[in-house]
């Protein structure tokens, strides 16, 4: 069931998709810098596209931006849950580590007696 409903939301976008390009075929000269600055810059050339193609490439730049800038806000924590990784790995070991030590029987007489009086 959830895969007719997934099926039918990415061909209900992709009509939707097809709908805006149809209606956007218009050319249209995208330019970086208006007309008179970047005449004296010489930067004045642009590129002639039809509409549809700046609408959905704003879109896909602005999910990519969306996602880097999300990665990059989420770095920090990524760093910080693998040091509490790595802090419970160690911590783990010691206490592994202590656990053994407790079940060895002292090989001291002494000792011996000592660890006796202590688990009554």
């Amino acid at each position: 069931m959830l895969r007719y409903l997934r099926l039918l939301f990415i061909g209900l976008l992709g009509l939707l998709l097809l709908t805006l390009a149809l209606a956007n075929r218009g050319p249209v000269t995208l330019r970086l810098l208006p007309e008179d600055m970047g005449g004296m810059l010489g930067l004045g050339a642009g590129w002639t596209m039809p509409l549809f193609v700046i609408i959905l490439g704003s879109v896909g730049l602005g999910i990519l931006v969306g996602f880097v800038w999300e990665w990059l806000r989420e770095l920090r924590l990524r760093q910080a849950a693998k040091q509490q990784t790595r802090t419970v790995a160690r911590l783990e070991r010691e206490l592994a580590v202590l656990k053994d030590s407790h079940l060895v029987p002292p090989q001291d007489q002494v000792l011996a007696i000592l660890a006796e009086d202590e688990r009554r």
